[in-house]
């Protein structure tokens, strides 16, 4: 006779749940119920970090526009635009299609717009009633999106991409700005609507800081918009200047507020690790920005973490973790940072000290421990106990996860977030 329950055979055929890992199997403990691995956002510092951002912005007078190609994740879109945001930027025109199914109307794709395939779907979201803006940077594509919209009869509200040597997009100079201007100005389907640019990838030069660098970048941002206002070459009565990604966000912020500009012209932010910010690459850039800015207080704390059980403890000084490259985002190996029996409870840690997380596979994470009495195979760690791991670079984590478990202080699991990657 099976053992086999009508629940369990009726669970085995769910596909929405045979499909996902990381989630609540028997009941909302995460250290009881949720089958590890599991990518956890913790409540608390994940309410800190919206309001946090939303009050930097609203302080230095500037919109804020979260990049959502961080999370991909609509009850976070909800959650940022409830604290105030403006709009949500996105990476792709699927990433806008999804986010305004998701009830986003205000978009800010920071990309630019190519192929036509891409061109419809935007078009079928101006169509729908979405308010957005695209990025271009040379005159063919500017004349390609053109003939594209202007065909439908609609017209793309656009925004010139400045750029610089040696990074991604965008033109070189400001007379490569006015000349493609002037093409926009002359499509029938296309409004010139400001301006647009990365901080992230400017490089100092001679003796200049890597902070002034950044703050010469952002003032030339501002007077390519100058520029193009005295032109008469944008279109409506707000233009925007908009850059800012998580790392330079005070210095952003501080050249768009102290740079006199007309109130009517819209300053718009776009950082998006800070939702969740992390225990690396975010860390750092936040130390540096507290370095800079004692004044902004305790900054932004770390919200995601994954959850993973010691799946073998097969020689001293080794554990091997039941989670690997399929789990965690790749450019810095993630960072043990606490411990639980499995069943236990949040405030019964035991120590990590001297854990090192060595190597990457797959499914495992190669873990190396302190060669002392108790850590190998013996009371102090065992098979099954549970380790929190922070990460670094939430965008490379979250695209590993389309279940994320959303956790009170106890860990408890008081919600399942859907991304759509």
């Amino acid at each position: 006779m099976s053992d086999v329950s009508p629940e369990s055979t009726a669970f085995l055929a769910d596909p929405e749940r045979a499909e996902h890992k990381g989630l609540p199997e028997i009941g909302p403990r995460l250290l009881a119920d949720v089958s590890l691995p599991a990518a956890v956002l913790h409540e608390a510092a994940l309410s800190h970090n919206l309001g946090w951002m939303q009050a930097f912005c609203d302080a230095h007078g500037a919109l804020l526009a979260p990049h959502g190609k961080t999370t991909m994740a609509p009850a976070l879109f909800r959650r940022q635009r409830e604290s105030g945001a403006w709009a949500i930027t996105l990476a792709t025109a699927p990433q806008c299609r999804a986010a305004f199914a998701h009830g986003v109307t205000r978009l800010l794709l920071a990309n630019q717009l190519v192929g036509r395939a891409n061109m419809a779907i935007v078009a079928e979201l101006l169509e729908a009633g979405a308010e957005l803006w695209c990025l271009v940077d040379a005159a063919d594509n500017a004349r390609e999106l053109d003939a594209f919209f202007a065909g439908r009869g609609l017209r793309l509200p656009v925004l010139i991409e400045r750029g610089v040597p040696g990074g991604r997009c965008g033109c070189r100079s400001r007379e490569e700005v006015l000349a493609l201007a002037a093409v926009v100005d002359a499509a029938a389907g296309l409004e010139l609507c400001g301006v647009e640019g990365y901080e992230g990838l400017v490089q100092a030069e001679g003796e200049a800081s890597p902070e002034a660098a950044v703050a010469a970048y952002a003032a030339d941002l501002v007077d390519t918009l100058s520029a193009l206002m005295q032109a008469g070459l944008l279109a409506g009565a707000r233009p925007l200047v908009t850059a800012s990604g998580s790392a330079w966000h005070d210095i952003v912020a501080e050249a768009f507020r102290d740079a006199g500009l007309d109130e009517r012209v819209r300053r718009v932010m776009r950082p998006g690790c800070y939702v969740t910010h992390d225990h690396g690459l975010y860390g750092e850039a936040q130390a540096r920005v507290l370095g800079r800015r004692p004044a902004l207080g305790e900054g932004l704390r770390p919200a995601l973490e994954v959850f993973a059980q010691v799946q073998s403890l097969p020689e001293p000084g080794l554990a091997i973790v039941a989670m690997g490259r399929r789990d965690v985002g790749g450019d810095r190996l993630p960072r043990a940072l606490r411990r639980y029996r499995e069943g236990g409870s949040a405030d019964r840690t035991m120590p990590i000290d001297g854990w090192r997380v060595e190597k990457l596979m797959d499914q495992h994470a190669f873990v190396r421990l302190p060669e002392t009495p108790g850590h190998h195979r013996g009371e102090e760690v065992r098979i099954g106990d549970i380790v929190a791991f922070g990460i670094s670079h939430p965008c490379l984590t979250f695209d590993k996860w389309r279940r994320l478990c959303r956790v009170d202080a106890s860990l408890a699991v008081v919600e399942v977030l859907e991304t759509c990657f």
